[in-house]
């Protein structure tokens, strides 16, 4: 049996008699349930998360006790449908969880009620937690009904340990993440949803109002579907601070289904407009996630065809606008941009080729790629699934400030448009709203329409499947995810069925989050890209334990 007084002198404030009990008898863990933290944290049923989401609360708490920071938790499941539900960490700078601490998570969520006490003292005690330290976490959610639920399991887990919650309310995920970076770090904004659009707003106005007359090509009304989630409260609020510079029109925007028929999610894997919108030839339009951390632009010409602008579009014309401002500034910094497998090899070769900036390829989850990004001074990450943002170092935000106090001219002009390019973009995280003006802006200084943006260079055609299967754990992986080690034999299927088509290549990774494996091909045409796909899925669902009805073959 645990001894409460062996542990007595941890901190008063813990209440370690609660802390089991409630876990017995209010946040019961079910019996035949394993949880794992991917690579967004937890991510299941909502209905299955009251013991989690408990436990992450304290967990929460122990955390801020060895940073001696604030820290974050966002109840979410992003993308998912409306029955699920989540929850992820968020370390003190608005960054990930630090990956250390996702076994941790993982064992903790796990856990036998009568283990938690040792597991978290041994916890606090690996990690030099300063117990005397009164831990912060600031907390919101989304909009899914089982929020409210969960907030109060996250909120038990913080009171038993003796922490303070800070409760947001309804936020987006970026906008959590920017509220953990400001209360660490008050310099960086004011940790408020008032001071969050104060700061890219006047950024926003700063670039437009020094950008070039409107071009002939662009158009400021953009449509915006909003996948019935967070994102579409949140971006209507943010009409009222850009005054009237864009003609936003908001529709999915939370009197449908969360995430059915629409959202980032949908609009990428199908590559087909969302529900509930309607589009003339060349209007531009783009779609969030449900929680507002993912966007991608498309369109229709007319002819009626659907045109996808995805994450590397985005991070494409980024690294255009910001490279040219380096070069227009005269500053001495490295910028690179960093993908995954998943960016369409066109726009790898658009980046390095014609941008001339070097491209990186990691792992898929963003625990992989901001890391990488912070190894330039400039970079700039992103999935082709529409997540990502571009980070400046503290070697270009000096180098930016002593230009301006010795710049003339044209050289200072550039300076300033990238100093408030920096200031525009939510550096802690992907923000479908901050990356949506970082977009327009730059549309709006080349006078560009989207058709303009997407002419730069032209995508492969690509095929993303799924493929369900026993345990996704059977799938390993290496070279940034790109081949597989794990079944024996899957490889080379893959191999041998590249080889059959032009200008293809195809990679197979699992989820984070669920026992399913994800297929991307792509090949010189669309009905290469079909076939490949289904090939590589008959090989998954064969060789790596596929359950359900078997892929159907194009």
């Amino acid at each position: 049996m645990f001894n409460y007084k062996e542990f007595a002198m941890d901190a008063d404030s813990i209440n370690w008699g609660l802390l089991g009990s409630r876990s017995r008898t209010k946040h019961t863990k079910p019996t035949d349930c394993h949880y794992e933290y991917g690579t967004a944290g937890f991510r299941t049923k909502a209905d299955l998360l009251d013991s989690v989401v408990y436990r992450m609360g304290v967990l929460a708490v122990v955390r801020s006790m060895v940073t001696e920071l604030s820290i974050g938790a966002m109840i979410t499941a992003s993308h998912n449908p409306a029955p699920d539900n989540g929850i992820k960490l968020v370390d003190p700078h608005g960054e990930m969880l630090d990956s250390s601490w996702e076994p941790l998570a993982t064992k903790l969520a796990n856990a036998e009620d009568s283990e938690i006490h040792l597991l978290i003292h041994s916890i606090m005690n690996d990690n030099k937690a300063n117990a005397l330290h009164k831990a912060t976490v600031l907390l919101a959610r989304d909009t899914r009904d089982s929020g409210p639920h969960l907030v109060e399991c996250f909120k038990s887990g913080v009171e038993v340990m003796g922490g303070r919650c800070i409760d947001y309310g309804v936020l987006t995920t970026p906008q959590l993440h920017y509220m953990v970076k400001c209360t660490n770090n008050p310099l960086y904004g004011e940790a408020t949803e008032e001071g969050y659009y104060n700061k890219f707003s006047s950024a926003f106005s700063q670039l437009w109002g020094k950008n070039a007359e409107l071009g002939d090509d662009y158009n400021v009304r953009v449509h915006v579907d909003a996948a019935n989630g967070v994102g579409a409260e949140k971006v209507k609020q943010l009409k009222e601070y850009l005054k009237e510079a864009l003609e936003i029109s908001v529709c999915n925007d939370g009197s449908g289904v969360l995430n059915y028929r629409c959202g980032a999610d949908y609009v990428k894997v199908q590559q087909v407009c969302p529900d509930g919108l309607s589009l003339n030839p060349f209007e531009r339009c783009l779609s969030f996630d449900g929680d507002a951390d993912r966007i991608v632009y498309y369109y229709k010409d007319d002819g009626g065809q659907f045109h996808l602008l995805d994450g590397d579009k985005i991070a494409s014309l980024m690294a255009c606008y910001i490279k040219q401002l380096l070069n227009e500034s005269g500053l001495s910094l490295s910028m690179g941009v960093v993908q995954t497998a998943y960016a369409n090899g066109s726009s790898t070769t658009y980046i390095e080729q014609t941008l001339n900036v070097p491209v990186a390829c990691v792992k898929t989850g963003v625990k992989n790629l901001h890391p990488r990004a912070v190894e330039y001074d400039i970079g700039i990450y992103f999935e082709a699934n529409g997540h990502g943002t571009a980070l400046f170092s503290d070697k270009a935000i000096e180098d930016m400030h002593a230009a301006l106090n010795t710049s003339t001219g044209s050289v200072r002009i550039a300076v300033e448009k990238l100093n408030n390019y920096m200031n525009l973009i939510n550096q802690t995280v992907g923000d479908a709203i901050t990356d949506m003006l970082a977009v327009e802006v730059v549309l709006h200084e080349y006078g560009w329409s989207i058709a303009d943006w997407n002419s730069k260079y032209t995508d492969l055609p690509n095929r993303q499947l799924k493929v369900k299967v026993a345990d996704r754990n059977m799938i390993q992986t290496t070279d940034a995810e790109r081949r597989t080690t794990e079944p024996a034999g899957l490889q080379e299927a893959i191999n041998t069925t590249v080889v059959k088509y032009n200008n293809a290549r195809s990679f197979v990774r699992p989820s984070g989050t669920e026992d399913i494996v994800r297929v991307y091909a792509e090949a010189a045409t669309q009905g290469d890209a079909d076939m490949l796909a289904g090939e590589v899925a008959t090989h998954v669902y064969e060789l790596a334990g596929g359950v359900g009805e078997k892929p159907n073959q194009a």
